[in-house]
């Protein structure tokens, strides 16, 4: 990454309508909103049935109990007013911690407008309207993905939302089981004239496109049959599946396999720890794979699955990570496609999920207007570094995977509570409905629109918000998912994750009198972590002391106004099995710490940049430059020295 200093982007008027506003500039716009769409509720209940009489007096308001209700209304809303002036100020460029920031205008509208209506976006019934919403939802990420958004293609995706992206990531292993367990189930129930794989290890092993089709020959089969031949097919193969038999009950059924393994980068976030333990494999089925430069090492994992091949070890899943939750690097998807490549003609075979949880909404920037793939060329004229070569290829990649997992809540920048899961091919999806879909019983197959409205069938959940549907959906389509519309927002933080690792490698040389201090890999997305340590001390438990005494000044104090502090950040750690033993000991050496880690890992700042207003042109106020600045005298003070100018 280049040393020189970049200028930052331009003044972006779009930007200045996207947001509440550090200052609640836009407090006018909000509260015009709101107030329009309340009345506007207000008015659809008063027409509903007009003829009905004012179920609540006029004069209501006027009785004791009704006033003293309002009393303890107000007094207990103002506590929890003033209780949430403690809350993290998220909207302020001055807060650089966490996976949070400032929410959108449109999303946060729409789902403030949606709250009234209550919707239960698990059925049309419940939620006519906002259940079509995530449907679409899903179709505007499909579409930012590289996937087919096409509804009127048989191979079209789908999506959903979740409550984060650990539902989402348990739903891609989910159906990663259901599509492997599936030919094996047709094999052991006798199902006819399928051309069925010859054994249950290479039913195990069919590829994602090869199991749904083989899906769509028995539906086809089944739909031909007469009714009563139709049901005892249908109950035959279902009590031969393994969403029936369970986890044992299927591998005692089937001696020649083996629980499959989930392979992810040491890096992956903990949801796959749990995902493993709540689908019934268990922890011991999850491979954790070593990283290079903090992204996943594509030889480990090609190198691992070759041994699987070899020893006849099935593999359920492999898992790229779109930006990882501490560093937000971003591992080679494509290098873990290639490796699934070579292994399938040994016959091992196994899907592909990208966990973008965080990285997702990057892939804006890649997008055109219709969809189509950018170029790197014309990607990276808009920027000093981003991308790099590897980095554009594992985006360009995502449209060949199976699933993806990408959080709203994140780079979406809309409330939390709003993650999401898409596949790449709808019709794998009829295997986690729980009722079967594809019997048909009589009725002419629907169109894709009518068939997922039925939305619970397919998700974990069995109740959820249709608002935050509704807010994710409005955001997309005010803001939509390609580099002219929503791509300005993660085009603004990337330029200002460039200016604010340049700024650090000057600060590094700023403060080099009195300490070490090093950016310990280039940033991927918009993460810059920054690792300190003392001058003279070459003792890792002092150095992790320091850092914690620096990070009392940057975390919240809840007995502190929040207002006594500059800045907030984060903090993380280095671990050598995340680093490698190689990098870890180079990082340690450029701090001037020993070689070894004694049992404790590496305490880092982490900066997460997502704040569209970090720098003021108008105002002429960089809070990078004012960030580096408060480092400087807070590094200075600790160490009772005084900063340099």
């Amino acid at each position: 990454m280049p040393t020189s200093t970049s200028a930052p982007p331009a003044h972006d008027h779009v930007l200045d309508a996207c947001f509440l506003g550090p200052y609640g500039e836009n407090d006018a716009l909000l509260e015009r909103i709101l107030v329009e769409f309340l009345r506007d509720h207000v008015y659809w209940r008063r027409n509903f049935h007009p003829e009905d009489p004012p179920a609540i007096g006029t004069a209501a308001s006027l009785h004791p109990d009704y006033q003293a209700f309002e009393a303890r209304m107000r007094r207990e809303l103002h506590q929890l007013s003033a209780a949430l002036k403690r809350s993290m100020p998220f909207h302020s460029p001055r807060y650089i911690g966490h996976m949070a920031s400032d929410l959108l205008l449109p999303g946060l509208a729409a789902q403030m407008l949606a709250l009234p209506y209550n919707p239960n976006n698990v059925t049309e019934e419940a939620a006519p309207v906002t259940v079509d919403l995530e449907v679409k939802v899903g179709l505007q990420l499909a579409r930012m993905l590289g996937y087919v958004d096409d509804p009127a293609r048989a191979d079209c995706a789908f999506g959903h939302l979740t409550s984060g992206g650990t539902l989402a990531n348990y739903q891609g292993l989910r159906l990663a089981l259901a599509l492997k367990a599936f030919p094996v189930a047709l094999r052991a129930a006798g199902a006819p004239g399928l051309d069925l794989p010859v054994d249950d290890w290479s039913a195990f092993n069919l590829g994602g496109a090869d199991s749904i089709a083989l899906l769509q020959r028995w539906q086809a089969w089944l739909a031909a049959q007469p009714a009563a031949e139709r049901a005892r097919w249908h109950a035959r193969v279902e009590a031969a599946r393994i969403e029936q038999l369970g986890i044992a009950g299927f591998f005692a059924a089937h001696p020649q396999l083996r629980p499959p393994r989930v392979l992810a980068p040491i890096t992956a976030h903990y949801s796959w720890s749990k995902g493993v333990k709540m689908l019934g494999l268990g922890r011991d089925q999850l491979d954790l794979l070593p990283t290079r430069g903090m992204r996943l090492d594509a030889d480990a994992l090609a190198a691992h699955v070759q041994r699987c091949a070899r020893e006849r070890i099935p593999v359920l899943l492999a898992v790229a990570v779109l930006g990882s939750t501490e560093y937000g690097t971003i591992d080679p998807v494509d290098g873990v496609l290639a490796a699934r490549a070579a292994v399938r003609p040994l016959g091992l075979d196994f899907a592909v999920h990208v966990d973008a949880a965080w990285g997702g909404y990057l892939a804006t920037v890649f997008r055109n207007e219709d969809g189509t793939l950018r170029s790197r060329e014309e990607v990276a004229a808009e920027y000093r570094y981003f991308p790099s070569p590897p980095l554009y290829r594992a985006f360009a990649a995502l449209g060949d995977t199976d699933s993806v997992t990408v959080d709203p809540h994140k780079l979406g920048y809309l409330p939390f509570g709003s993650g999401a899961f898409v596949c790449r091919d709808h019709r794998a999806m009829d295997l986690l409905a729980e009722r079967a879909d594809y019997i048909f019983h009589g009725h002419a197959p629907r169109t894709y629109l009518e068939r997922f409205r039925s939305l619970g069938q397919f998700i974990p959940e069995g109740s959820k918000s249709g608002a935050a549907a509704a807010g994710v959906y409005v955001a997309h389509k005010v803001l939509p998912l390609d580099h002219r519309h929503f791509g300005r927002l993660p085009h603004s933080t990337v330029r200002y994750t460039e200016i604010f690792y340049e700024r650090a490698q000057r600060f590094t040389d700023e403060v080099a009198p009195y300490l070490h201090a090093r950016v310990p890999f280039e940033p991927d997305s918009n993460l810059v972590c920054l690792a300190f340590n003392p001058r003279g001390n070459r003792s890792l438990a002092a150095a992790n002391r320091f850092m914690q005494r620096l990070y009392e000044l940057l975390r919240p104090d809840v007995h502190q106004p929040l207002q006594v502090k500059e800045f907030f950040g984060s903090t993380t750690t280095l671990r050598p099995e995340l680093v490698g033993a190689e990098q870890t000991r180079q990082i340690l050496a450029t701090l001037g710490l020993d070689a070894e880690l004694d049992g404790e890992p590496l305490t880092i700042l982490r900066h997460t940049l997502m704040n569209p207003y970090l720098i003021d042109r108008d105002n002429g106020i960089s809070y990078i430059e004012c960030y580096f600045a408060y480092l400087a005298r807070c590094t200075a003070t600790l160490l009772d020295r005084t900063p340099t100018p």
